[in-house]
């Protein structure tokens, strides 16, 4: 299925909505595109700002994340870091996988790779697998 930028991550948005849901949380929504988080969760009498990404796994079956975005400018490309001090939790929605993933921003320096399946050689050691961050940290 194709989709639009947009409407990626607007489906990304959604379906960390329902995933959220599912584990407990109450969502809560802000009522500006602008802020620098998609949505904030409340569980156990504590509060967490998300920003959800959509992300294809790359052709080796990896979830490269970077915590930046790029855009042209008469310039050249740009390049805008995240402020963590913004943002609890990332939340990444893989269409391949169906699932959403999520890690705390802080614990990486510009970026992070998750793995879906065990490399072809077998290769443990420093290998973060996608399945163990299906939970909020």
């Amino acid at each position: 299925m194709n989709h639009h930028t947009k409407s990626k991550g607007d489906l990304g948005v959604l379906k960390a909505q329902v995933d959220l849901y599912e584990k407990g949380y109450m969502i809560l929504l802000p009522h500006t595109e602008h802020a620098p988080f998609d949505l904030v969760v409340y569980k156990d009498q504590s509060f967490k700002r998300v920003q959800v990404k959509y992300r294809n796994l790359n052709e080796k079956g990896i979830l490269e994340i970077r915590l930046s975005s790029s855009y042209s400018t008469r310039q050249g490309v740009m390049t805008k870091y995240i402020d963590k001090d913004e943002i609890d939790v990332y939340c990444v929605y893989c269409p391949q996988t169906d699932e959403c993933y999520y890690f705390n921003p802080k614990s990486y320096h510009n970026s992070i790779s998750l793995r879906v399946e065990a490399p072809k050689n077998n290769q443990m050691l420093n290998v973060k697998f996608a399945k163990d961050y299906r939970e909020i940290p």
